[in-house]
């Protein structure tokens, strides 16, 4: 994994309602996207097929620079459909939670109205993200995209009445398993990006603006774990079986949304 700031690398080892303003977000992975070849489900998921013109056998596909191209594997192409169907979910749930908190939060704590909004704002933008890469490549949504919604909402709603406290305990616990989570994404893809260029290949511009965003959404999510503990999400009460209980429950989200 890449090195992560001490604060984020210790928690990673121990506006009115905004849904209103942004609603749209949350149907956007259903519009149709353009039909594409199966080869090009992926930018580089197959390559493109050609005779030398003597043996009738695959020329392999060049580029620009004249090295061959790298091309992903299907257990590769099914990590990412996995990976983005995780995301998305991750996304949705966390924009509802924001949501579902803010309104309680922000009553007993005025000051908190920025922070939270901003916090929305950015995991709205994460889900804005993942969408399109949704409909672009053709990933089916995690058929628990239901039964998430109203878990997240509950989640935000009762963790928001309990209090600042409790609120921001759970930011902390759901950011530390989806940062890690991201960590583990852009980790993996970067050894495939390191093994192509041992061999030569060169590695299409579309991977690497994948491993960007998820580097940008970790480093947000993490920014809003700093948040949390800056605002007091260790005295939640009672603070350990509160951030156990979230974070068990998002691995067991990631897990589940991971295969179906």
């Amino acid at each position: 994994m890449e090195a992560l700031p001490s604060l984020r690398r210790y928690a990673l080892t121990h506006s009115r309602r905004p849904l209103r303003q942004t609603a749209p977000l949350f149907l956007d992975f259903l519009a149709p996207s353009a039909p594409r070849p199966p080869s090009s489900r992926y930018f580089s998921s197959a390559p493109s097929t050609s005779s030398n013109g003597t043996d009738g056998s695959e020329a392999v596909p060049k580029t620009s620079t004249g090295k061959p191209r790298y091309i992903l594997t299907k257990k590769q192409r099914e990590y990412l459909d996995s990976a983005i169907r995780v995301n998305q979910a991750g996304e949705l749930a966390a924009t509802l939670i924001y949501a579902a908190q803010t309104p309680p939060v922000v009553r007993s704590h005025p000051h908190l109205r920025p922070l939270m909004k901003h916090m929305y704002d950015q995991e709205a933008g994460h889900f804005s993200a993942f969408n399109q890469l949704v409909a672009k490549h053709r990933v089916r949504p995690t058929v628990m995209y239901p039964i998430w919604e109203l878990a997240a909402t509950f989640l935000g709603w009762s963790t928001g009445i309990m209090g600042r406290e409790a609120a921001m305990a759970c930011t902390e616990a759901v950011e530390t398993e989806i940062g890690s989570h991201y960590n583990e994404q852009v980790a993996e893809i970067l050894r495939w990006m390191e093994e192509a260029e041992q061999r030569g290949e060169e590695v299409d511009d579309e991977l690497k603006d994948l491993v960007a965003l998820l580097r940008k959404t970790r480093d947000e999510e993490l920014e809003h774990l700093d948040h949390a503990v800056e605002n007091d999400s260790k005295e939640a009460k009672p603070y350990e079986p509160l951030v156990n209980i979230i974070r068990y429950g998002c691995r067991a989200a990631i897990k589940i949304s991971e295969r179906i």
